[in-house]
């Protein structure tokens, strides 16, 4: 009786592990340290901070710092916090999600499934604009916002995310829906389905990856946005992002970096919160559209 064929069944501890384990190990502790050293200190007062001790735990938890982030921290006139900017974000991030996914996705449907005269140039130009450096278009959408009423609004806000992030998702869905069984459209058009009729029947049932891909995308860049909130916005419109460089960067009275550490973290909750609840769907339609170009 011959016996077990087939290679033989590697260490667990061999050196290639403990090289890949090893190097993994310490680009977490590297991206892990300085969130814990925020953290920490956000929860510390202001005499245990000018201890020194940066990386040691509180000693007396305290969430004064968090609350005064939210609700009580100056910008400028202001002492109001994150709080208007919070809300801002919100009324700024939720119709220039649903627009932009919305519009791309038909883009990208189009593309990918009607031909028609013109696409591949139209497709051309979508790409084009994707590369295109933000500051060159600056001063022509300042004058367009301006033109229509909208420049300062929350209104405004959303169309210039709207617009600046169509290219890139609507590659992303035509690629997504390039990579779908050409037999499901066929059959849906020999069933007497129209474009319409395809798209919320077939397309939309079977893309929940790539959805969940773009609103990844679109909450990250539009809830992350600096540049497009200074220009384009007032005080009374500022998104959380600008009421956070207002606050950490103010220079009057003390230095509170309990409260700049506490505020970081209150802006970045939410596209973190996001990012781990849609993880999986993240990647399988990274991975799902990236086969076809």
């Amino acid at each position: 009786m011959s016996g077990p064929r087939g290679p033989r069944p590697r260490r667990v501890l061999s050196r290639g592990n403990v090289f890949v384990y090893g190097t993994l190990m310490l680009v977490s502790v590297y991206y892990l340290l300085p969130l814990w050293v925020m953290v920490m200190t956000s929860l510390k007062g202001l005499p245990e901070i000018r201890m020194g001790n940066i990386f040691a735990p509180p000693v007396e938890v305290t969430f004064q710092p968090w609350v005064k982030a939210w609700a009580e921290a100056c910008t400028g006139i202001n002492c109001d916090g994150l709080s208007r900017g919070f809300w801002n974000s919100v009324r700024i991030l939720i119709p220039s999600l649903v627009l932009s996914i919305a519009v791309a996705s038909v883009n990208g449907y189009a593309l990918s499934s009607w031909r028609f005269r013109g696409s591949e140039t139209f497709f051309v130009i979508l790409i084009v604009g994707a590369f295109i450096p933000y500051q060159v278009l600056l001063y022509p959408v300042v004058i367009l916002l301006r033109s229509l009423g909208l420049y300062g609004s929350i209104w405004g806000l959303v169309l210039v995310h709207t617009i600046f992030g169509m290219p890139i998702l609507t590659l992303l869905f035509r690629n997504y829906f390039a990579s779908l069984p050409e037999d499901l459209f066929k059959a849906a058009r020999v069933d007497g389905a129209g474009f319409w009729g395809i798209y919320l029947k077939i397309i939309l049932p079977v893309s929940l990856p790539i959805f969940a891909v773009a609103a990844i995308i679109q909450v990250t860049g539009i809830w992350n946005d600096f540049f497009f909130g200074v220009v384009f916005a007032r005080p009374e419109t500022y998104p959380m992002t600008v009421q956070l460089n207002n606050i950490v960067n103010s220079v009057q009275g003390v230095k509170e970096y309990n409260v700049n550490m506490a505020a970081t973290l209150l802006t970045g909750l939410l596209p973190l919160a996001v990012y781990f609840a849609s993880g999986k769907l993240f990647m399988r339609g990274i991975t799902a559209g990236a086969v076809k170009v």
